[in-house]
């Protein structure tokens, strides 16, 4: 039974946007995951275990080769607005960006990384791509576990993401953004 204390039900009764504050109100569950776009809330299911192997191999390549200046993470969000808050696969920051706060400033962040899934592939490529961009965050990787691709994105002076490559397992592929790193993208799938 939901009561009128239930936190969605209040925003869909009064119709007011959700903002990073709302997101404290939630239950921490092990089934959902609560973003918000624009006001809205997007709520997903939790990566399967297909994802979430690719995403922690990747993880781990990077930490490996990181310098010791930067960190890659997940599970922190990112906004730049408190009506919007997306929350990356894996993304890198410098060190000094972690302190207080709900999430890091896009300003802080030098690349996202989001891992495809089939329930919202879609909204990875499409609103996370353009939030991504107007928040000017460099470099944005997205990982398709379904054609075994790696494309990479960077930001274009027009404010907008250009694909720099398209990676596929089989030969190292070097880059020097966010910082030096070299894997077969083999290493992931």
């Amino acid at each position: 039974m939901t009561t009128m204390a239930d936190p969605l039900v209040q925003h869909h009764e009064f119709g007011e946007p959700w903002t990073i504050d709302d997101l404290k109100d939630l239950p921490d569950d092990a089934v959902d995951r609560y973003e918000i776009y624009d006001g809205s809330l997007v709520v997903t299911p939790h990566a399967g275990m297909f994802h979430g192997g690719v995403t922690n191999r990747l993880h781990r390549v990077m930490t490996r080769q990181a310098p010791d200046d930067v960190l890659v993470s997940q599970s922190v969000g990112v906004s730049r607005k408190r009506t919007s808050y997306f929350i990356p696969d894996l993304f890198v920051v410098p060190e000094t960006a972690y302190g207080e706060g709900d999430a890091f400033h896009p300003s802080d962040v030098v690349l996202v990384v989001e891992v495809l899934s089939p329930s919202n592939a879609r909204y990875d490529l499409v609103v996370k791509r353009d939030e991504y961009a107007i928040a000017g965050i460099p470099v944005y990787w997205i990982v398709d576990p379904k054609k075994q691709a790696l494309t990479v994105l960077e930001l274009a002076a027009d404010g907008t993401y250009r694909e720099a490559a398209v990676v596929e397992p089989g030969q190292v592929w070097r880059t020097g953004k966010p910082f030096p790193l070299a894997f077969d993208l083999a290493e992931i799938f």
